[in-house]
């Protein structure tokens, strides 16, 4: 995981920098910070599901908020990899949906 560093200014005049968490995207492979990805989970009953909190408890991968990540995603295999597991095409259509919802 990789992180950016953003300066802040705490007590006392010193610098200091507070670490931003970095996502890769499943899709199209770049680096962004977490915040702005979305997460898509696999729980423990086999389920996938789009994380809106990114909090849910289950295997996760980051994807760009936009849908032809999605689908690169699912042409290169990238979100089965993440997940391990087969991805079916209507839950795909169904984070697809989502996602154009959001």
């Amino acid at each position: 995981m990789t992180t950016m560093m953003i300066p802040s200014i705490p007590r006392k005049g010193m610098i200091m920098s507070k670490k931003i968490p970095m996502r890769q995207c499943v899709g199209c492979g770049e680096m962004k910070a977490k915040k702005e990805m979305l997460r898509v989970i696999k729980t423990a009953e086999e389920e996938i599901l789009l994380d809106t909190t990114g909090k849910k408890n289950g295997r996760g991968a980051y994807i760009c908020p936009n849908p032809e990540c999605l689908q690169k995603a699912a042409r290169n295999r990238g979100l089965e990899r993440s997940l391990k597991t087969a991805v079916p095409k209507d839950i795909l259509d169904t984070l697809m949906k989502e996602m154009e919802n959001r």
